[in-house]
């Protein structure tokens, strides 16, 4: 099969030959590199809102915030006051705990 491309490319300067006959071998070689990355799994949902309602209307210094994040059984905690800007990412082991001008905790999600 091999003498037959060459002598269908006999016409070509042999480096052009050369250059068009390793396409192939080179091509092969850069879609072994390509290989698609596979994506971070999403991190398994352990926040619980429920326990941390309590905390609702309390003043959202750091030993409450602890104690709710602890009560949810998220892994982390940020606290939203009017005006701050947040990330929109989701990660259900976050706890997050909006609070007043006052910081008096308003409202608590997950993500």
């Amino acid at each position: 099969m091999m003498n037959a491309m060459l002598a269908a490319l006999s016409w070509m300067d042999p480096p052009m030959r050369t250059s068009l006959l390793m396409l192939p071998l080179f091509s092969g070689l850069l879609a072994a590199c390509a290989a698609t990355p596979t994506p971070e799994p999403a991190p398994p949902v352990s926040c619980n809102i429920a326990p941390a309602n309590a905390y609702v209307g309390k003043r959202a210094d750091h030993g409450v915030t602890e104690a709710a994040r602890k009560a949810t059984g998220a892994n982390s905690v940020r606290v939203l006051g009017p005006g701050d800007v947040a990330t929109m990412d989701y990660r259900g082991d976050r706890l997050n705990i909006m609070v007043d001008g006052q910081r008096v905790i308003t409202r608590l999600t997950c993500g």
